[in-house]
């Protein structure tokens, strides 16, 4: 590349660098907040919740990077033409072409950047995030206990600590246990601990009581039993249902297994439809990040210099903008429902960056003045045949 190309590669790059990174931040800071109240309910620290968070990331970059491509190449190229800046490098003999290979080749890169992002990183984090989360929610709900809160451990289980310790004792201990059908428990203990097993959380129990109401007699009549330990312990593995199932959705799936899943799943139709058209809005990703660079070029390089800014380019391209993302999104929907319609995802990330080459090319705007010529012509045979 030469000074020119350096130049303009440079702004769009460190540009397109500072929007992806600041819309990213700025995703992630109001998706975060979801999870917020998971944290503090499971007394997770700050660390865990930010690696638990980034790893929606990979997902927040492929999503913005067409959106925030087309914004760059659009800002930079309408504030170059307000500068006049343009105005000189065509006056020195640059084409449109010219001007825009900085813009192809950025554009170009981010493409192969998104592909990847698809194809590999995706798949990787939002698995990791989902099982992650999963096991937060459920898996180590035994081990987050706080004092002073009646925390519910599983479905049939509920465990209260009226204080804890710095080094994890636990003080005050009462325990509703409500996993045997007709047999509820409660279990009143000075002090206790939490520890892992292999077989899942345990709980252990110091100085307490063992409350049953077991029913004897004809007729039955109820009647409570007590029982008084020194140490008792509560596995808790059952309470937290570990062995419970995890299913995967659509984004932690690759490209072959959305294309072709597995039957043994037992996944419904409606499923597999979404599958399929989750790879093809992957598979197009690319081109749509082209699509809007090309489209932005259009807007940007080409119409009649405006001494006072480029106000109406930039409105003309957000507009178009929006409009192309409002038919991605119906096309998404679309294909989801029914895969007849899948073309239409592929047909939403090419069309318009075809109508952007042939207006660079000035195959449109020659298109529109031969039009306009036929028109004018017509009317003044019009003219002539009246008079």
């Amino acid at each position: 590349m030469n000074r020119i190309d350096t130049y303009l590669f440079r702004q769009l790059l460190l540009s397109l660098l500072a929007v992806t990174v600041g819309l990213a931040a700025l995703v992630w800071l109001t998706q975060s907040l979801r999870f917020i109240e998971l944290v503090l309910d499971r007394g997770l620290s700050l660390l865990v919740f930010l690696e638990l968070t980034s790893l929606m990331l990979p997902n927040f970059f492929a999503v913005i990077l067409p959106i925030t491509s087309f914004v760059v190449t659009l800002f930079v190229y309408v504030r170059l033409a307000g500068d006049r800046e343009l105005v000189v490098m065509r006056a020195a003999g640059l084409s449109q072409w010219r001007l825009a290979r900085p813009a192809m080749l950025l554009s170009a890169l981010t493409a192969v950047l998104v592909l990847w992002l698809q194809l590999y990183l995706v798949p990787i984090s939002h698995a990791a995030f989902r099982a992650w989360q999963f096991e937060i929610r459920n898996q180590m709900a035994g081990l987050l206990l706080q004092e002073g809160v009646f925390s519910q451990v599983g479905n049939d289980m509920t465990v209260y600590a009226r204080e804890r310790d710095r080094d994890g004792t636990l003080r005050g201990i009462l325990v509703q246990d409500a996993r045997e059908p007709g047999a509820p428990v409660t279990i009143l203990a000075e002090s206790g601990r939490i520890t892992q097993t292999p077989q899942g959380p345990r709980v252990t129990l110091h100085n307490g009581q063992r409350q049953t109401v077991e029913r004897s007699g004809n007729p039955p009549a109820p009647r409570l039993s007590v029982l008084s330990f020194a140490e008792n312990s509560i596995d808790l593995a059952r309470a937290t249902r570990s062995d419970e199932v995890r299913s995967r959705d659509s984004r932690e799936r690759s490209i072959e297994e959305l294309l072709n899943p597995d039957p043994a799943e037992g996944l419904r139709e409606r499923e597999i439809l979404r599958f399929r058209a989750e790879a093809h809005q992957r598979l197009s990703a690319p081109l749509t990040v082209i699509s809007f660079a090309l489209v932005a070029m259009a807007v940007g390089l080409t119409g009649q210099f405006r001494r006072h800014g480029g106000g109406v380019r930039l409105s003309v391209g957000i507009g178009i903008a929006v409009g192309l993302l409002a038919a991605g999104l119906l096309a998404g929907s679309l294909a989801a429902r029914d895969n007849a319609y899948i073309p239409l995802l592929w047909v939403q990330a090419l069309l318009p960056g075809v109508a952007a080459v042939l207006w660079l090319t000035d195959g449109v705007q020659a298109l529109l003045l031969r039009g306009q010529m036929r028109s004018q012509m017509r009317a003044q045979a019009r003219g002539h045949a009246s008079a």
